[in-house]
């Protein structure tokens, strides 16, 4: 996905999936967070990127990274606005 359009077919197509959660499922989506390794991994690729130094199998690896961000975020705002409707946080 690189582009907004591409964000969007992903919401649209994950639309089905938010109408699964219940508020402990949202709860525990908003609050999911990449362990430590993963964490340092991406900002070492996100700083290659941005000095233009990632070798091909690296830039597939951070292309990786951001796509599943992407999904999990997608995900995360929907769990965020199921829970505001539901009055709980």
């Amino acid at each position: 996905m690189k582009n907004g359009r591409g964000n969007a077919v992903l919401d649209e197509m994950l639309e089905p999936v938010s109408r699964c959660f219940n508020v402990d499922a949202a709860r525990a989506l908003v609050n999911l967070r990449v362990d430590e390794r993963t964490q340092t991994r991406v900002e070492e690729l996100a700083e290659k990127c941005n000095e233009g130094h990632l070798t091909p199998e690296e830039r597939s690896e951070y292309e990786a990274y951001v796509q599943a961000s992407t999904l999990i975020g997608i995900l995360q705002a929907k769990a965020r606005h199921l829970l505001a409707q539901a009055g709980a946080s």
